[in-house]
């Protein structure tokens, strides 16, 4: 399938219903999720860093693109970046990341409005929409659909300010985003304020609401169309590692036992 091909399967995804957009890290836990049926794919820029041993914000655009890369050749599915501050503070690092990413063959990717200033962590309201805006001319220039998705991270910072993640997020719209995501929204309350305001534009949901995750069916109704995970299915591959690194240390051999057989990951594989 060539990227074109990709990139039109992934923007038709958004055109209606509701669909799991999980992410992945390396070409095995690309095809584990293409196996357990995944339409689509999204990196995850918490799980490249821990990959490499690094914490997470700890990766360059190369770097996130060469893990790209992998994932595309490692199945047929659509793959979406994470992209994060979109590698640069100024509106044209914005469009050039988008071109680099549609290069590298990405269906489409997210682009935050964080700084990477511990101090000011969130660009100002005027800045973020220009990024976003330069990110979308980008993107419409390309010969064939690529979905920009644009992050307001308020919640993710400190700042749970709904009001002002939606006047982002409209903001993103109006300025050609094609796909709205605030991350860590608190309830289903403030995830059906967010679809309202930015609709008949899709919007990512992060999981579900922090006060306590619900069936996809739910976000369905609600009107969410794309619900990815971030880092967690890393996290919780790393974590168990860690649960069973530390009992084989301990001596607690029979913990191990609790692991299934390889033949469901052997038949995921290829080669």
């Amino acid at each position: 399938m060539t990227a074109a091909e990709r990139a039109a399967r992934f923007a038709a995804l958004h055109e209606g219903g509701c669909f799991a957009l999980p992410n992945a890290w390396d070409a095995g836990s690309a095809r584990v999720l293409a196996a357990s049926g995944a339409v689509a794919l999204a990196t995850t820029s918490a799980g490249i860093a821990w990959s490499l041993g690094r914490r997470d914000y700890a990766v360059s655009l190369a770097e996130s693109l060469d893990n790209a890369r992998v994932l595309i050749a490692a199945t047929d599915l659509p793959v979406s970046a994470d992209l994060e501050d979109g590698f640069g503070p100024a509106p044209e690092d914005c469009a050039a990341t988008v071109r680099a990413a549609a290069q590298a063959g990405l269906a489409g990717c997210t682009i935050e409005d964080t700084t990477r200033d511990a101090a000011s962590p969130i660009h100002g309201f005027d800045d973020a929409v220009a990024r976003i805006r330069a990110a979308a001319v980008a993107a419409r220039a390309l010969p064939h659909p690529f979905v920009l998705t644009a992050r307001a991270e308020n919640f993710l910072f400190g700042r749970p300010d709904l009001d002002d993640t939606i006047r982002r997020l409209v903001a993103f719209a109006e300025a050609g985003a094609d796909c709205l995501y605030a991350p860590a929204l608190p309830d289903m309350a403030a995830i059906r304020a967010v679809v309202s305001a930015v609709a008949p534009k899709p919007v990512n949901v992060l999981l579900g609401p922090r006060a306590g995750l619900v069936p996809l069916a739910d976000l369905a109704a609600a009107g969410v169309r794309r619900v990815s995970a971030g880092g967690l299915i890393a996290r919780a591959a790393y974590l168990h590692a860690m649960e069973l690194g530390a009992a084989m240390v301990a001596g607690d051999l029979p913990r191990l036992a609790t692991v299934p057989p390889g033949a469901a990951l052997n038949a995921a594989m290829r080669g």
